[in-house]
C-alpha cells in the first residue's frame, strides 16, 4: 500500500450524490488524511470542514479541485501559498490560469477524476 497523504478536498460537499462527497469517502477508506473545504458544513464523514484554505497549515501532498474555474481562480493565491505537490483536476474544474501558475511553481497538475484513480490505484 502506498504512504497515506495529506488531502485537501475543495469544493467538499456534505450531499452523498456528489463526486465531491464520494472523494472524501474513498480518500478516507484509502487510508488517506482528508481536509474537507466547505464555507458552511462543519463536518462530512467524521472530518473536520475547514471554511477556507487558509486555515489549513499542514503539508499537503495533493489539492483536489471540485469547484469550477471562477471560483478556483479566486484562491490561485491561497492555493500557490498552500504549496501542494500535486493538484488534481476533475472533470469540470479545469482552471488553465491555475494550472499555468501552478506548473510555474513546481506544482504538478493533473486533468483527472480522484476517483477514477483511486479506484484503479493510482493515486
Amino acid at each position: 500500500m502506498k504512504k497515506p497523504q495529506q488531502v485537501v478536498v475543495l469544493g467538499a460537499s456534505p450531499k452523498p450524490e456528489r463526486y465531491a462527497n464520494q472523494a472524501v469517502r474513498e480518500l478516507i477508506n484509502h487510508g488517506h488524511y482528508v481536509y474537507p473545504i466547505h464555507p458552511r458544513c462543519t463536518e462530512i464523514y467524521g472530518q473536520k470542514c475547514y471554511p477556507h484554505l487558509k486555515e489549513i497549515v499542514e503539508k499537503i501532498d495533493t489539492l483536489t479541485l471540485y469547484v469550477g474555474e471562477a471560483r478556483s481562480s479566486q484562491l490561485i493565491k491561497d492555493i500557490l501559498l498552500m504549496k501542494p505537490q500535486r493538484i488534481i483536476m476533475n472533470p469540470g474544474a479545469e482552471n488553465d490560469l491555475l494550472e499555468t501558475q501552478a506548473t510555474t511553481n513546481n506544482i504538478e497538475v493533473i486533468r483527472a477524476c480522484t476517483l477514477v484513480m483511486l479506484r484503479m490505484n493510482l493515486f
